[in-house]
């Protein structure tokens, strides 16, 4: 992707897929939500984005007159789900998905908070598919970054969303977000064959088995720093962060500090540590 972001218009990236970038970009959207349109002669919308008025004229323009075969999600966090519903109300298409996923605590980033208003018409389990113009969309479950992830595979192509992104590690921020379950659903896709990633943000990951084991890798290194950090002494969150990552912007601390305590909660699911109060130590 080029570094002036060619925000709300409609890119061939491959045969049968293109996108459209939203212009909300942010330290966590990278340039911004990237809307996938999925088909030629038909299409399905893939995270829809955010309820911006702009971008959603833009998807209707790269629409056309073309029928909307589906509006699928990936997930509900605002800066994916929240355009499906205008857009359904201005085509009559169906929203078909992840499931409906709303908390009241939702974490550091205002971007990132569960949008309340999503309504699928149709939720897709794991290995589900829909056709679109000729071709299978197939829902692939990964929960993790959010209980309610889902991937959608294309052919040898497989649309990411936030669980695989191309330009940073995925936020997982408990108590919805789980580090196990992002673990094991990065294994599922390291065992898959496709031969494209394309995220919601970032651009396209070419070889990505070998980038997913790259992202299991730093997860690992990561848990073994924490555990090495609670070895020394007992630690807090926050302490913990500081030291695991110096220099960090400062408009990323809190996402950090949700996955730092990911992983703990992990650790003690596995009685590697223990908790006292907001205090961690490693178990005896």
């Amino acid at each position: 992707m080029s570094v002036d972001a060619p925000y709300e218009l409609l890119e061939a990236l491959e045969p049968g897929i293109a996108r459209v970038l939203a212009h909300n970009p942010s330290a966590f959207t990278y340039y911004g939500t990237q809307t996938y349109l999925i088909g030629e002669e038909e299409v399905a919308v893939v995270d829809p984005g955010p309820d911006l008025p702009e971008h959603i004229e833009a998807l209707l323009r790269a629409i056309g007159d073309r029928r909307i075969a589906a509006i699928m999600c990936t997930h509900t966090h605002r800066d994916h789900s929240p355009a499906a519903r205008p857009l359904a109300d201005a085509t009559g298409a169906l929203i078909v998905g992840c499931a409906p996923l709303a908390l009241e605590s939702v974490g550091p980033r205002a971007d990132a908070a569960f949008d309340g208003d999503y309504s699928p018409h149709r939720v897709l389990e794991d290995g589900e598919a829909i056709e679109v113009d000729g071709r299978a969309v197939t829902a692939v479950a990964t929960p993790g970054h959010t209980s309610n992830h889902l991937c959608f595979a294309v052919g040898d192509a497989l649309l990411t969303g936030d669980h695989v992104m191309g330009w940073s590690t995925t936020v997982v921020v408990p108590p919805d977000g789980d580090m196990a379950a992002y673990m094991a659903s990065l294994d599922k896709l390291r065992q898959r064959h496709d031969r494209v990633f394309y995220p919601a943000h970032g651009p396209p990951v070419p070889n990505p088995q070998r980038y997913v084991r790259s992202l299991m890798i730093h997860r690992m290194q990561r848990e073994n720093q924490i555990l090495r950090l609670v070895a020394e002494q007992p630690r807090d969150v926050p302490d913990i962060v500081a030291n695991a990552y110096p220099g960090l912007d400062s408009r990323l601390v809190a996402a950090a500090g949700g996955s730092v305590l990911a992983h703990l909660v992990d650790l003690e699911k596995r009685a590697l540590v223990v908790r006292e109060g907001e205090t961690w130590s490693k178990a005896a």
